[in-house]
């Protein structure tokens, strides 16, 4: 047995656990050692992968579809992963919606409702039904958010919008609930070459996306790698005094 474990027996929960960077930090997570229950929205195939491969490294593993706009399906999830892996000791937030490129004054208000619904809220359900469990004995919360709330990307307002709420709800946990040894931290994902940015450069020529790349420091797109790394340290005893804060992951794009 390890003497000094990045985590305490029980599941690690990662909300989004089958797109692009979801993937990276359950499979993070199960090398450092630690049970893992995901979600996924409606990939079913992808989910089953990502199953496959985390169960071939020997650690106990669960998923489900869930919709997160409803809190009591969220909240059913919840507690079924603290009563089977005995306890929650710690939440990934990576689920992000499919968005459309639009500036403010041209925003579609139904697609505004779906995606603070979605995105925001449902961030809410989930973090409202963990922290009984977190309580417990203590834990960690991290949130993928945006490197938009440092650096406004025109025309992304459907992305950072809700991520300011998140970060927002993050700080108030991360105030409220360290008395019960909860911390809570987000990072700020620049752009990932990965999931949902996948699908988006299919709806970009190619030198916006080479004109994205170089309004980096290090002219480069992340990695899913690259946040799974900064979840696992946010996430386990290495970052046991660090709570409250958010971390830019973007490549210097806010620079």
């Amino acid at each position: 047995m390890d003497p000094n474990p990045l985590f305490p027996p029980g599941a690690a929960l990662v909300i989004g656990g089958s797109g692009g960077v979801g993937r990276a930090v359950c499979q993070a997570l199960v090398q450092a050692g630690t049970d893992v229950a995901f979600t996924y929205r409606k990939n079913a195939a992808a989910a089953a992968e990502v199953t496959q491969a985390l169960e071939a490294a020997g650690r106990r593993v669960a998923s489900a579809a869930l919709e997160l706009s409803d809190g009591a399906a969220v909240k059913a999830f919840v507690d079924k992963v603290a009563s089977d892996f005995d306890r929650l000791h710690t939440v990934v937030l990576c689920a992000g919606a499919d968005i459309s490129m639009s500036y403010v004054a041209d925003a579609d208000e139904d697609e505004w409702r779906r995606t603070i619904d979605g995105d925001l809220t449902g961030s809410f359900h989930v973090i409202k039904s963990a922290i009984p469990h977190l309580r417990k004995g203590g834990g960690s919360i991290v949130a993928m958010t945006s490197a938009g709330l440092l650096r406004h990307p025109q025309k992304d307002i459907f992305s950072v919008v809700p991520k300011a709420g998140v970060e927002a709800l993050m700080r108030g946990v991360a105030r409220e609930e360290g008395r019960f040894g909860i911390r809570a931290n987000s990072i700020a994902l620049g752009v990932i070459d990965a999931g949902l940015f996948d699908r988006l450069r299919d709806r970009l020529s190619d030198d916006f996306v080479e004109a994205m790349k170089k309004n980096t420091a290090l002219r480069r797109f992340g990695t899913p790698q690259d946040a799974a790394e900064a979840a696992l340290y946010l996430a386990s005893s290495r970052g046991g005094f660090v709570t409250g804060h958010s971390l830019a992951l973007d490549g210097g794009f806010s620079v």
